[in-house]
Parts: C-alpha cells; structure tokens; sequence
C-alpha cells in the first residue's frame, strides 16, 4: 500500500517502475476516481462549513427574535445534500481503496528488471552437489521404500498433494523444526513465537495475501478466518495498528507454523512428491525495522536461513528475483534454492523478503521515540526454512546405496540413531 500523497504526485515515476514487474498501472482512472473523491469531499465539507455558519446566524436570530424559517429551511436542504455527497464519498472511497489496494510495491532500484524466473540473478553458491555410485533416487521413491512417508493412505484420509510421515520420516520432521527453532533462538537471537494457525481477514489485508490473492487461500466457511499459508501473516499483524518503540528495533521473531495453500494456479508443476503440497510445515523468520537498516537486516535475514542449510551440509545458491518473478508485496526478494538430486536441479526453500513500509502501512504498524513524530517500519520476512523441503532434501542427498539415509550430524542428538534403514 502506498501513501496517497506520495502516490498522486509520482504516479508516472512508479508507473514506470511497476511496468518493469508487468503491471500496468491505469493512471487515467486513477486520476479520475481521485478528481471525484476530491470533489465530493470538498463540496461536503464546503457546504459543512456554510451550514455551521448559518447555524449559529439563525441562533442569533432567534434571540433577537427575527424569523428564521427560510434559513433553517436551507440548512435542511444542506444537511440532505451533505448526506448525499457523503454516501458518494464513501463509495468512492471504497473504490479508491480496493483501486490502490491491488497496486503491488515498487521494486527496489538493486532488483534486476526482467520478465521471469529466466532473469533471476544468482548472487553466490555454497557447497558441492554429491556424487553418487549409483543412480541416485527421488525422495517420492526412497521414502516409501523406507515406509517413513506414504502417499497413499494421505490421499484415502484426504486427497492429492497430502503426505503422511510415519516413524523416522515423522520424527526427521519434528527434529528439523527443533533443530531451526533452536538455531534461529539461541544463536540468531530471534524471539520464538507460537501463533493462531489461522487468522480474519485484517491480517490478511495487512500482510496483502487480500484482497488480490483470495483463490490462493484456504476459508473457513461460516466465519472470517483463513488458515494462514505461512506464518508471515499471524507474526506480521502481532503489532498491527500499534506503534513501537524505534528504539527497540529491530524486532526479531521466528514461528513454526503448518502452513496451507490451495496452490491454485499451479497448473500440475511438482505434482510428485512433497514438493509442492496443500499442508506443509514452515519455520519463518521476521522482522520489524528501521526503515534506514532495513536492506542491512534484509542481508542479515538471509544469511541465517542459509546458516541452517550449512549446518546440514546441503549444497545451495543464492538468487535475486527479477522484477517479473518478485512478490505483490515485495521490494526485493532472495530465494535459497537447495540442490536436489532427485531432479538434478536445484529448487526454492526459502524467499526472504523486504516489504520496505508497503506492508506497514497496510496493518497501520509504526514505530517512534520519544517525541518524534511516528513513522511506519520496514517489514520483513523469510523462510528459516521450509520443513517439508529440507526434509526430502536430506534424504535425497545423504541417501546410501543401500537404500538408508544417513542423518546430518547436528540432527543426531534430536533424531536419536545415525543412519535412516526404515520401519517396515
């Protein structure tokens, strides 16, 4: 969301900018819808102030003992035509906020223009991909065949794109979420939370999944709550419509939270295995920041998402999106893509994001010190990592010829054995 002043008096510069990421901003209705918003309002508030005035001439008459009948008979008529251009008003109002609500952020200058994931920049590289003996296999193959995760009986319970994790392969995932909390905690020097797994539609508007991104979503029929698609949302609006102390930022917080998503416009990508799945778990890191450090953070939030995958000696690299594959909300967004054998390729698990104030300014989350006047913060977020693919990362690379899964080192003590040979 953008500031309406700033917006109305740079439209062409952002226009510009917003073509870079295919958006085309229509600026004749723009200015349309703004020129008739201005005029009802300053119409209403004109005739406000006439009946004020003529108010208090016919009190004045009235003690004199004159005759005011034709003058209240105006006021009347004023009070009625003020009602009127306020109820116009506040349709235009309605339409001027759902007009700028489905505006997407400026890119960063740094972002590199571009139409797709074709035009990402790759930043840095860390690690070897392993070499194998032998062909390596796909989780979607190797966990079955350890019986640590089942597909099929996912489907029976619910339906495609759900996995159930049984014996090791449920206690790897529970010790991934451990082993992040712990890291993020304890050395990263984030404040762990535990959120709501769904939130009403405010917090969505305030992190802007809504109203552009609804199909995407999964409602809870009869209320107002979403199941959160990951716990960016419920940590973000925390602080929503509150002011914070700038002298206490940044303000670091990390979540684990399941996460759900409709993947609606997928269109049959990762349709095998627990790639691309309805339910999945996350752990997320977030920020709240001054708007002068916030690309410092930014830098800093990232590293520590790759900190997790180099403590579990998964080879990776590092990509700036272009301006045709960032994020609605985005100004500049990192994605970590972790090497995975089974495609032979690599493949996201985290995107970390600044929103610069453009989510701020949506969930009204500001910050000031002492006196000064309060400004909205820089919001930030990113995966610190997705459970599920690291997960099926692990045992496709550290995968044996003889079918078990060695367990990274820094996970033994969670996991309690060292290799994976299945529990069938």
């Amino acid at each position: 969301m953008y500031d309406l002043g700033y917006f109305r008096n740079n439209i062409g510069t952002i226009a510009a900018r917003l073509a870079d990421r295919g958006f085309t901003v229509d600026m004749e209705a723009f200015r349309e819808l703004d020129s008739q918003r201005r005029a009802a309002l300053a119409e209403s508030e004109k005739l406000k102030a006439q009946r004020n005035a003529e108010s208090q001439e016919i009190g004045k008459l009235k003690k004199a003992g004159g005759d005011t009948a034709d003058m209240q008979q105006r006021v009347r008529e004023m009070g009625e035509l003020i009602t009127k251009l306020d109820g116009e008003a506040a349709a235009l109002d309605e339409k001027f906020s759902q007009l700028m609500a489905g505006i997407p952020n400026t890119p960063h200058e740094s972002v590199p223009t571009g139409t797709s994931a074709a035009d990402n920049v790759e930043v840095r590289r860390w690690g070897t991909p392993p070499v194998f003996s032998f062909t390596p296999k796909a989780h979607w193959d190797l966990g079955p065949e350890l019986g640590i995760l089942d597909f099929d009986r996912a489907a029976k319970i619910t339906g495609a794109r759900f996995a159930v994790y049984m014996g090791l392969g449920a206690k790897l995932e529970r010790a991934l979420i451990n082993f992040m909390l712990d890291v993020h905690t304890n050395e990263h020097g984030y404040t762990e939370v535990l959120p709501p797994f769904m939130a009403n539609k405010d917090s969505f508007y305030g992190t802007g999944q809504l109203p552009k991104f609804e199909q995407d979503l999964f409602k809870l029929e009869g209320t107002d709550y979403y199941l959160v698609p990951t716990a960016e949302v419920p940590v973000t609006n925390l602080y929503r419509n509150e002011t914070l102390d700038l002298e206490a930022l940044p303000i670091k917080l990390t979540a684990y939270t399941p996460c759900f998503r409709s993947e609606a416009g997928s269109y049959g990508r990762d349709v095998r295995g627990i790639i691309r799945q309805h339910q999945f778990q996350k752990v997320e890191l977030v920020k709240f920041s001054r708007p002068e450090s916030s690309y410092e953070e930014l830098e800093k939030l990232t590293r520590d998402a790759e900190d997790i995958l180099q403590r579990l000696g998964l080879a990776y690299r590092t990509v700036v999106l272009s301006t045709g594959d960032i994020g609605f909300s985005s100004a500049k967004t990192y994605d970590i893509e972790v090497w995975l054998p089974g495609l032979n390729d690599y493949k996201e698990i985290s995107s970390c994001s600044n929103f610069e104030a453009f989510q701020a300014r949506r969930a009204q989350i500001r910050a000031k010190s002492g006196k000064e006047k309060a400004e909205f913060v820089h919001t930030l977020n990113g995966s610190g990592l997705a459970v599920g693919r690291t997960w099926l990362a692990i045992i496709e690379n550290y995968q044996q010829a003889d079918g078990s899964v060695v367990v990274p080192e820094v996970l033994r003590p969670y996991l309690g054995v060292d290799v994976i040979r299945g529990c069938k």
